[in-house]
């Protein structure tokens, strides 16, 4: 992939880590190109169920665009995938992002970007860049209100004002708080339960929770049910399972 761009498969996990710890793995434009090939590489491999997106180190996640390198990231900013990397596109496997230490401008929208957001103690949110004049283009102003709402996001948005781990958790911005130095371990746990599911149908749900986003609540009604024609199959056999005993009591397999 790149020295600083490491795509790793662990199980049915593949891990995206971001590796410019000198730069408190802040992304510049070869940094961002490699991204989108990790990406598009896990999408591409149907044995990847789960991506878990990560920053080396457990001093910063990732701290945004490298603004010491702005030259190779503005013409990114047309970009189909987005400067970034891949922030305007949608997957269409689970996503995580395993977080520790800062957390922000750029970051903060790759950790947007993902399904679930897994945070080690000490993390850190927020959108600096406001103090810069410099906008948020990687889906930050469109992502932040769907996850923590039209109020809180306009407070973190205009502000830019720093967020620790405990109000993110009270919040909505991230989905559990784990021990220092074990997020990745965490967000491999969480991956691998995913990926022990039968994936058509949590796949069906998944890509109806994104689509209904921004519709009236028929028409989300009408894509729900359209999905879910698609697994009756699968759903049947899954439910003579259950009437047999498989997944009583919390098991499943």
């Amino acid at each position: 992939m790149s020295e600083a761009i490491r795509y790793e498969r662990r199980g049915a996990a593949a891990i995206l880590t971001i590796d410019r710890q000198e730069r408190r793995n802040a992304i510049d434009g070869p940094a961002a190109e490699a991204l989108l090939r990790g990406y598009q590489a896990f999408v591409a491999d149907d044995e990847a169920r789960v991506l878990i997106v990560t920053g080396a180190g457990e001093v910063s996640f990732c701290a945004g665009a490298d603004l010491k390198a702005l030259d190779s990231l503005v013409p990114r900013v047309v970009a189909p995938g987005g400067p970034l990397g891949f922030t305007r596109l949608l997957s269409p496997k689970p996503t995580i992002a395993a977080i520790s230490g800062w957390c922000l401008a750029g970051g903060m929208e790759l950790a947007l970007w993902c399904d679930i957001r897994i945070a080690a103690e000490g993390s850190t949110f927020g959108f600096p860049e406001r103090r810069w004049g410099v906008p948020l283009v990687d889906g930050g102003t469109q992502r932040l209100p769907q996850v923590i709402g039209l109020g809180r996001a306009l407070d973190l948005t205009l502000s830019g004002r720093m967020v620790p781990v405990a109000e993110a958790l009270a919040i909505g911005l991230v989905n559990r708080i784990v021990p220092a130095g074990t997020h990745l371990d965490h967000a491999l746990e969480y991956a691998q339960q995913l990926a022990s599911f039968p994936q058509e149908t949590m796949l069906a749900d998944r890509r109806s929770i994104y689509d209904g986003l921004g519709r009236d609540l028929f028409a989300g009604l009408a894509l729900e049910a359209t999905g879910g024609l698609t697994t009756l199959g699968v759903a049947a056999q899954g439910a003579a399972r259950f009437a047999g005993g498989e997944g009583r009591g919390g098991a499943f397999g």
